[in-house]
């Protein structure tokens, strides 16, 4: 049994070595497909796929006729902005945005390129916006966050909270990553071609050397005639 599995184990080192030497031998092949696959989704993502600018306004949440007194009420405001982040996904609030800003988009449609975030620990609120058009995109936040904090007096009964910062229009877009796409088409290229190189090493059940022999055959070889191709005489 220990000379079964210490056989099984050599022939399992000798066939990941030849699959290694295999693939050195492919190695063009491999580096073509990596350039291939890195110039298709890199020129698709620059030709056929619109940039997206996002743009931020923030807002904090307590206004100055809020009484602040302890420590507990600083956790309470902490637990009413993560309360209002749900709600700025509430219809009521997206569509008064879209009324705001003149837009033609549905509900769902604004709903899934706005998006919230409340900073661990804080009572801030942060309101993004995502649009084609960056100026448009930093109108929208703008509205967003005017909007919200219109909500907020209403639901607190205080004055309306201080926008902290207002959205400018962003100078780069936010998606797609030109580079990142690039550097996964050039992996995903390259990943396919090895795959088919170790689908046609695993078919190939050929016997070409005398290991192959000695591996598939189970008999040992006692002479190796080489053999050599002649030349057709002209």
């Amino acid at each position: 049994d220990e000379l079964t599995q210490s056989t099984k184990q050599e022939e399992m080192e000798i066939d990941l070595l030849e699959l290694f030497h295999v693939l050195l031998r492919k190695i063009w092949l491999i580096l073509i497909c990596l350039v291939a696959g890195a110039a298709l989704v890199g020129g698709y993502t620059k030709l056929f796929i619109t940039p997206q600018y996002s743009a931020s306004a923030t807002i904090y949440i307590l206004s100055n006729t809020t009484s602040i007194t302890s420590v507990t009420d600083l956790q309470i405001g902490t637990e009413l902005t993560s309360d209002f982040a749900e709600i700025a996904k509430t219809r009521p609030v997206v569509e008064a945005v879209i009324d705001e800003v003149g837009l033609d988009d549905s509900y769902a449609s604004l709903l899934g390129r706005l998006s919230t975030e409340n900073p661990a620990g804080t009572h801030l609120l942060k309101l993004t916006a995502t649009d084609a058009d960056p100026q448009r995109a930093a109108e929208i936040a703008n509205a967003y966050a005017d909007i919200m904090a219109s909500q907020i007096a209403d639901i607190m009964n205080t004055d309306e909270p201080n926008v902290a910062e207002q959205a400018v229009a962003p100078s780069a877009p936010s998606s797609p990553n030109l580079m990142k796409n690039t550097l996964l088409g050039g992996v995903a290229g390259a990943f396919l071609a090895c795959l088919v190189i170790f689908v046609q090493f695993m078919m190939n059940d050929t016997i070409q050397t005398e290991e192959d022999v000695r591996k598939y055959l189970n008999i040992n070889t006692l002479a190796v005639m080489p053999v050599e191709k002649r030349r057709k005489a002209s």
